[in-house]
């Protein structure tokens, strides 16, 4: 039975927020549902003084910092302007099936990450270790080989590469496992491209393989990202299976938000400014007009772009580069080619199609029974580009790889254009950015440090680490 609770003296206007008890048959996983209804009563600004720290945005970074509040038993208020906590790292139920927003692959092999997530109540479901290459009308596999070695074999004669550009992958292996997470993102950097030539790999190489495979996961065709974020991900690749939740990669964000107070994180809550009232006390302004003051501090957990508007009032505009972006598109598929849980990639340097997968042959629990579900990305806009033309461009490329018999009866699900997927990490980056923005004020996010799911979880600790080392605050 759901408890009702008005949340006054808060704000001016009552809300009642609806808590709904966790399934029985779900005993090791809370899962808490809120409901906002506003009163016809006109709202006024009013103060808020309770002695919690602010949070803005219900990200990644910004349930990392509540967590690490919460450990040290610091009440704290999350703030989210949207319906649900995870930021960019959302899933929704369309038709049955599970669509993640954008493509998104979770690295079990993340540092933070295993501090902060139970792995198995995600029950992760893993890829294929390496990728299935579209290149010259065929498919070729580039497979890790202490996972899959006679695959590895196998492939050591195909056109990805030399057999030296495959060994130069072992050696790489080696360099980046020497290496601890700090020196590798304070090392000195190149652009990927860059660093790749200087091992020694080959063109083909680059174009084929790590053009698609990397570009895909910094959206980034040309490789201009810091050496710094590739030695990160390779190592974590050399370490940790690449998996998805069985229930969607918005799992991760509603696992952390599970685990704090019922009460603690406000919904369709928008703000709007972060000012100061005096030198030293920020204030946080709502799109309602409320006013909400805090003795403690306020951090700001929102993307990039969103920063510079919260703090317009309160500081010089900061330039930026621009931002990663990139358009996923989903498919119902009666028929596939392959059971493989693997990924697509295009090595043919044509087309716009950067990477592809079957995400039931990854997890099942992705599409309803009988049905497959496709994944598709592309990396920039395409802005100029309606959705229908964008759909019918990548149904017939895909229809050169796979075939017509298979590919025609696809249906089209959902389009998902994502402005901002990432920060710009081409260097120069500083992947240690001091998380103090102003008088008791905090930044976090994937753009304070790599521009990873851990990033975003490191930067969130960073921020409150801070705020208590200004504050000296202590356990109540």
């Amino acid at each position: 039975m759901p408890l009702s609770l008005t949340l006054s003296p808060l704000f001016s206007t009552p809300y009642t927020m609806q808590i709904f008890t966790p399934l029985p048959s779900s005993p090791k996983r809370h899962r808490f549902k809120f409901r906002f209804q506003a009163s016809t009563t006109k709202p006024q600004p009013q103060s808020y003084h309770k002695d919690r720290v602010l949070i803005i945005g219900a990200g990644l970074a910004g349930l990392a910092a509540a967590t690490t509040l919460h450990s040290q038993r610091i009440p704290f208020l999350l703030l989210e302007a949207s319906n649900a906590v995870g930021g960019r790292v959302r899933t929704d139920s369309v038709d049955g099936f599970l669509l993640d927003r954008g493509f998104q692959i979770f690295i079990t092999a993340y540092p933070e990450a295993q501090k902060l997530l139970d792995y198995n109540a995600l029950n992760l479901q893993k890829f294929y270790s390496g990728a299935k290459i579209y290149y010259n009308g065929q498919f070729h596999t580039v497979a890790d080989p202490l996972r899959h070695f006679g695959d590895s074999v196998m492939s050591l004669a195909n056109p990805i590469g030399s057999v030296l550009d495959k060994l130069l992958i072992g050696f790489t292996r080696i360099r980046v496992l020497g290496k601890s997470d700090y020196d590798i993102l304070t090392a000195s950097e190149v652009p990927v491209v860059d660093l790749l030539r200087n091992i020694g790999f080959s063109d083909s190489i680059i174009e084929r393989f790590f053009k698609p495979f990397f570009g895909g996961i910094f959206f980034d065709k040309e490789l201009g990202t810091t050496s710094r974020l590739f030695d990160f991900i390779f190592k974590c690749l050399a370490l940790g299976e690449n998996t998805i939740p069985a229930k969607g990669i918005g799992e991760i964000p509603n696992q952390l938000a599970a685990k704090l107070p019922a009460d603690s994180i406000l919904l369709n809550t928008k703000v709007v400014s972060v000012d100061f009232e005096e030198p030293d006390s920020p204030i946080v302004i709502l799109e309602n007009g409320e006013i909400l003051k805090t003795q403690l501090g306020v951090v700001v957990a929102v993307e990039e772009p969103e920063v510079d508007k919260l703090l317009a009032g309160s500081r010089k505009p900061v330039q930026r580069k621009t931002c990663r972006n990139t358009v996923c598109l989903y498919f119902s598929a009666d028929q596939i080619p392959v059971k493989d849980p693997v990924l697509f990639l295009n090595g043919s340097g044509k087309g716009i199609v950067n990477n592809m997968f079957f995400a039931t042959n990854v997890a099942p629990s992705y599409g309803p029974p009988g049905k497959a579900l496709v994944s598709v990305s592309v990396i920039g806009l395409f802005s100029d580009v309606s959705d229908d033309d964008l759909t019918a461009e990548v149904i017939q490329e895909l229809t050169g790889w796979f075939g017509e018999s298979v590919v025609s009866s696809w249906r089209h699900l959902r389009t998902y254009r994502i402005g901002f997927a990432q920060p710009n990490q081409c260097p120069p980056t500083d992947l240690m950015k001091d998380p103090k923005s102003g008088p008791g004020v905090y930044l976090c996010g994937d753009f304070m440090t790599s521009a990873t799911f851990d990033g975003a979880l490191v930067s969130g600790r960073r921020a409150v680490e801070a705020l208590l080392r200004d504050t000296s605050l202590t356990r109540i």
